[in-house]
């Protein structure tokens, strides 16, 4: 007998699912939110798109070429991270300041870490997370100066800022998306579409966008300082990035636990953290940095959760 044999550990399974397939999906998903953004926010906002897209790809293209190694640019997941870049900055931001998010995020917390699948935290949010450290002032300036909304005279003041400040929102607005705030973080219904697409095709499963958002409104009531007032905790499930960071930052799979009850336990953290960060925090937001936080807790979830093994373990005898 000539022939070779490969061998190799289980498990020995098959997927027509590749990286390129995956990240394709997602960028798919995406589609809408970029859409409505550039709808509710002009021209400037596209552009701020294509520049994270752009930044991400060539940064990874010329690390990748200048270290001598295989050039990933085709698996898709550069462009997916430029858009998560992009579509969590707010629509004015100059373009230089994405672009050196975009650098960081792809050089320092991707490629430095070993590329895909070696990054210990989300890339797109510990870039904004960074951009939210160095240029703190223009990072939280949400005013327009073209699109829908300068059109209709809507100020720069986003939904979190109006109920950080004691007032109310209209879920209606905030839903279909008609208010201030970062590219893709204002219209729900666009984030809900992508994020059902991403059901559909089970790219993600539901147990840490539920657990999240259930955790978080639980929690926001137990600690908001409005007890079980429906419409303040529906206003803060619709606003900020929480359902963007939900469906897709938190299920990301390098950074998210594999199992079924990390899961669980790290979408409760994401809520816990995050209605923390928005009650007792200075700023009215809260999602980046409890992702980013969970993210570092990962091995520990996967750790304690491990299922354990058929059989019963016995202690060694002495």
């Amino acid at each position: 007998m000539n022939e070779l044999f490969n061998v190799s550990p289980s498990p020995h399974t098959r997927s027509v699912a590749s990286t390129s397939t995956v990240m394709q999906d997602v960028a798919i998903a995406l589609i809408p939110a970029s859409i409505f953004g550039v709808y509710n926010f002009g021209l400037h906002a596209l552009l701020v798109l294509l520049a994270c897209i752009g930044t991400c790809i060539v940064t990874e293209y010329i690390y990748e070429k200048g270290m001598k190694k295989r050039i990933t640019i085709g698996d898709f997941s550069a462009v997916v991270t430029g858009l998560l870049i992009g579509l969590n900055m707010p629509p004015a931001i100059p373009l230089w300041i994405p672009i050196i998010g975009s650098v960081f995020a792809i050089l320092v917390v991707k490629m430095l870490f070993g590329g895909l699948g070696q990054n210990f935290m989300n890339p797109a949010l510990a870039a904004r997370c960074f951009l939210l450290i160095s240029f703190a002032g223009r990072m939280n300036n949400f005013a327009v100066n073209s699109g829908a909304m300068a059109i209709d005279g809507v100020s720069g003041a986003t939904p979190l800022t109006a109920l950080k400040a004691g007032e109310t929102i209209d879920l209606f607005n905030k839903f279909i998306g008609s208010t201030a705030g970062t590219i893709g973080e204002t219209s729900i219904a666009a984030i809900l579409i992508g994020g059902i697409y991403l059901l559909v095709r089970k790219v993600i499963n539901i147990r840490i966008p539920l657990s999240y958002i259930a955790s978080f409104a639980v929690f926001m009531i137990l600690f908001g300082g409005k007890g079980f007032d429906l419409n303040f905790v529906m206003a803060h499930v619709l606003s900020g990035g929480l359902m963007l960071g939900a469906f897709f930052m938190a299920t990301d799979y390098v950074t998210s636990p594999i199992t079924v009850k990390g899961q669980i336990v790290f979408g409760i953290l994401l809520g816990l953290l995050t209605s923390l960060f928005r009650t007792f925090g200075a700023s009215p937001e809260g999602v980046s940095y409890a992702i980013i936080i969970c993210n570092m807790l990962v091995p520990l979830i996967e750790n304690l959760t491990l299922p354990k093994a058929f059989g019963k373990e016995t202690k060694a005898h002495e």
